[in-house]
């Protein structure tokens, strides 16, 4: 690790996964070789990369920049080597995926031995969140985004458009009544969301128009596949999308809800990935198998 690249590929880890010792592990060195490393492209550069305190770690913006530039290069260099030997059209490397905790389950896991075996020179490291993270800050190469595109600077491929649908376990409705009308909302136990950008309304269609009406209950999830294993256990009502339920509607285990005030809205699915010109063949492979192998219809 005496040479420019490998004291490059020793910081650029140490960045991605937050420290000397992780880093170590996943270049199959030592942590103090890993540190000497970081120190010597510090010392030849001039300027601090990386913040050290006894409880984080943190890039300093000469090294948010020189990490940007040395993924770069360290990605052409991989492609570079990529398009030597015999297997040159074969894509190889790490892919890290970052997706909601629903279409991971649902869309990714299922199709993903597959790809791995089409693909045997590449491996996936498979982050499920429901949370909004930033491309660049979470490391990863490809996103799965539901809703609206909100970071025009990346590349997207649409894999699909999911309705969405009010669901209750047959037990709950046995309990509580099926509810007729939106306007008997107030009456049942409404399951939501709790990360911020989730409303505490439902839309629905009344008389021709799209009108939102205010839901209560006693629990908040922070995934949808939480919010959905409390709707199978009777918790209550919940709005979710249909590919995330439609095999539960199918074997009875949740019944759809206030089906004739839909507003039929649906949301877009997209594979979200870095606008550069050139497009890694690992990313490439992979938003191409999951347009053919996950896409959402429901």
């Amino acid at each position: 690790m005496d040479n420019r690249l490998g004291e490059m590929e020793a910081f650029v880890q140490v960045a991605r996964r937050g420290s000397f010792a992780a880093a170590a592990k996943a270049l199959r060195r030592t942590p103090s070789a890993v540190s000497r490393a970081v120190a010597r492209l510090e010392a030849r550069l001039g300027v601090g990369l990386i913040r050290r305190t006894t409880r984080a770690m943190t890039l300093t913006p000469e090294g948010e920049l020189y990490l940007a530039r040395a993924s770069e290069l360290i990605a052409e260099f991989e492609a570079i080597e990529d398009g030597l030997g015999r297997d040159a059209a074969q894509p190889s490397g790490l892919l890290r995926v970052n997706a909601s905790v629903p279409f991971g389950q649902r869309m990714i896991l299922p199709v993903l031995p597959l790809f791995l075996s089409q693909q045997p020179r590449m491996r996936v490291d498979l982050a499920l969140t429901d949370d909004v993270v930033d491309l660049v800050e979470a490391r990863a190469d490809v996103a799965i985004r539901i809703g609206p595109l909100r970071d025009m600077s990346l590349r997207a491929k649409r894999l699909g458009r999911s309705r969405l649908a009010v669901v209750a376990a047959p037990a709950y409705l046995a309990r509580s009544g099926m509810p007729a009308h939106p306007d008997a909302l107030p009456g049942h136990n409404c399951l939501t969301f709790s990360f911020r950008r989730s409303l505490d309304t439902w839309p629905f269609r009344i008389d021709g128009a799209v009108v939102q009406r205010p839901v209560h209950g006693n629990f908040f999830g922070n995934s949808g596949e939480v919010v959905r294993r409390m709707a199978l256990g009777g918790a209550g009502l919940a709005r979710l999308a249909r590919f995330h339920v439609d095999a539960d509607i199918a074997a009875g285990r949740l019944v759809p809800v206030l089906e004739d005030f839909s507003p039929g809205d649906a949301e877009d699915i997209h594979a979200l990935y870095a606008g550069h010109e050139r497009l890694s063949s690992r990313i490439r492979c992979f938003v191409d198998f999951l347009a053919a192998h996950a896409v959402v219809r429901a």
